[in-house]
C-alpha cells in the first residue's frame, strides 16, 4: 500500500477550532462520500490538539511552529491512485476536493507527499 500524508496549515483568516470543525464536519463527510469511487482503501485526520506539551516538544528538538493537523490516505498501489485521478470521476473530484481544501487549508505553508509504511512497532494489550 502507499499512503499521501498532508500535513496542514490551516488559512490564517480562520482559528483551529473553525478549521477543526470544517475539516471534520464538512471536508471528512465529503471525501468519505467518494472514498470508493476515489479508489482509497483508509482515510484519517489527526488533530493537533491545544496542549503545553507541543511547545515543550518543540523547544526541546529547535523545531518549528506544529501542524494543525496531519490527513493521510491509503491506496492499494501507485497505479491505483493514478486510476483513480486519471478517470472522468476522478478528474472532477480531485477538482471538488482541491476548491473544498482551499476554504481551510493555506497551501503555501502545508505539504504533502507519498510514503510507505514500516511498522516498528505493534499494538499490545
Amino acid at each position: 500500500m502507499i499512503k499521501l500524508v498532508m500535513c496542514v496549515i490551516r488559512c490564517p483568516e480562520i482559528s483551529r477550532g473553525e478549521f477543526q470543525g470544517y475539516w471534520r464536519n464538512h471536508h471528512g463527510p465529503l471525501f468519505q462520500k467518494f472514498a470508493e469511487t476515489y479508489k482509497a482503501r483508509r482515510y484519517v485526520q489527526s488533530h493537533t490538539i491545544d496542549t503545553p506539551l507541543n511547545e515543550t516538544v518543540r523547544k526541546s528538538r529547535g523545531m518549528s511552529q506544529e501542524y494543525d493537523g496531519i490527513a493521510e490516505i491509503w491506496w492499494e498501489s501507485e497505479k491505483d491512485f493514478i486510476d483513480a485521478i486519471s478517470s472522468p470521476e476522478g478528474q472532477k473530484l480531485r477538482s471538488v476536493f482541491l476548491d473544498d481544501e482551499a476554504k481551510f487549508m493555506d497551501f503555501s505553508k502545508s505539504a504533502a507527499f507519498f510514503t510507505e509504511e514500516h511498522v516498528l512497532v505493534k499494538e499490545y494489550d
